[in-house]
């Protein structure tokens, strides 16, 4: 390996029960902790517990997440076991103190995951129903149902919005992610992202910060299956070939590909993914109770049919000793793929390889949720990487 994982400190005091997954606030240095019988807000400076929340919901919090561009009160949204959605919001007069402000019920059945739009005016949810509901905030502590999707033929485990855009993924029981996107006044799948031979646990998009201008969006994936694969949406000119690994519908002229897989390090289900804003690193958890960050090297532009780049890559994979899965059929560069030059365009195209890994970083339990975050280590704002985990413990790492 070409780095370490480090471990900086745990979040005190740890869970008494299982701890689902924990979500950095966009702008403040907290972060919230979604556990078996509460919600916890702890500091990313001291890494010490700021406050506890309780009530609203009847059954354990699943998922939560923080609304953007609030800029006089923090507003967080909880997805619960009993089916419902909670909004809560800071009290003004006291940071310590949360009021729950409204509750949206809809959701049949436990609420998987909860996620807000980058522009904070529309909130989506996923539930064990197989279906994925967008609220609208159209007034203070007022919320109406916009959308009610119910094509995924499974439960849904997570949900994310593009950045920028008001483009939804979902993931699900089915093997399949899903992308929607409002046509006129209706919401509508785009494309059925489908490669996946088991649950697809999380997905995450491409952060915007650091991109090339003109690159398409890109999406990262997990699943039951060991795999961790990264799609790209294709220009609309661009005819979609059907790749040998994954195959993508349309339904309104958006297309997708499976761009490439990264290399298989975890033993058993990959549970969640995280792609860092700073480095565009990608670290990924799962129940081997493993860490492995991820990084992306660029493959040249290659005249048809030849390989050569790639063949570079993997005698230098060898030299570092990481594996890094450039031998998989769909990182072959072969005159006919869509990795290979189309009619007088060449391509590049990318490969990634594990730079880092930790084993058992929760001992002998399963880590259930990952993510980047910036907290403050050795006197300094420094990104680093946060677990969390069945044993109730949130911890930090760095990767030097």
């Amino acid at each position: 390996m070409t780095s370490s994982i480090i471990h900086v400190a745990k979040l005190t005091p740890s869970c008494t029960t299982r701890a689902w997954l924990s979500k950095p606030h966009p702008n403040l240095p907290i972060l919230a902790t979604a556990t078996a019988n509460a919600l916890r807000i702890y500091s990313l400076t001291s890494f010490t517990l700021l406050s506890t929340i309780t009530g609203g919901h009847k059954r354990s919090i699943r998922s939560c997440s923080w609304k953007p561009g609030t800029k006089e009160q923090a507003v967080i949204a909880t997805g619960s076991f009993d089916a419902s959605v909670g909004i809560w919001s800071q009290e003004e007069d006291d940071n310590d103190e949360w009021r729950f402000a409204i509750i949206l019920d809809g959701h049949e059945s436990e609420v998987k995951s909860v996620t807000w739009s980058a522009g904070g005016n529309l909130l989506a949810t996923c539930s064990r129903d197989k279906s994925v509901w967008i609220w609208e905030e159209v007034g203070e502590d007022d919320f109406e149902t916009v959308a009610v999707l119910q094509e995924h033929e499974g439960d849904v485990k997570c949900v994310a919005w593009h950045p920028e855009e008001e483009l939804l993924a979902s993931a699900s029981y089915d093997d399949d992610i899903r992308l929607w996107r409002e046509d006129v006044d209706d919401w509508g799948c785009v494309s059925v992202l489908e490669g996946h031979e088991s649950t697809v646990w999380a997905v995450e998009w491409e952060p915007m910060q650091g991109r090339k201008e003109g690159v398409n969006s890109r999406l990262v994936s997990c699943s039951d299956d060991g795999t961790i694969r990264v799609w790209k949406k294709q220009p609309n000119q661009e005819r979609q070939q059907q790749s040998r690994l994954s195959i993508i519908r349309s339904t309104s002229g958006e297309k997708w590909e499976e761009e490439c897989q990264l290399p298989k390090r975890h033993v058993r289900t990959i549970y969640s993914v995280s792609w860092s804003k700073e480095t565009h690193r990608i670290v990924s958890v799962g129940g081997d109770g493993k860490i492995v960050v991820y990084k992306e090297r660029s493959i040249p532009a290659l005249p048809n049919g030849h390989a050569n780049g790639v063949e570079a890559i993997i005698e230098e994979t060898k030299a570092d000793d990481v594996t890094a899965d450039l031998t998989e059929p769909s990182m072959d560069i072969d005159p006919q793929s869509s990795n290979a030059k189309s009619s007088n365009e060449e391509r590049a195209t990318s490969s990634w390889q594990a730079m880092a890994e930790y084993d058992y970083a929760h001992g002998v339990f399963e880590i259930n949720h990952v993510t980047w975050a910036k907290a403050k280590v050795d006197g300094s704002s420094q990104e680093v990487i946060i677990t969390t985990g069945d044993d109730g413990e949130v911890k930090i790492w760095k990767v030097s």
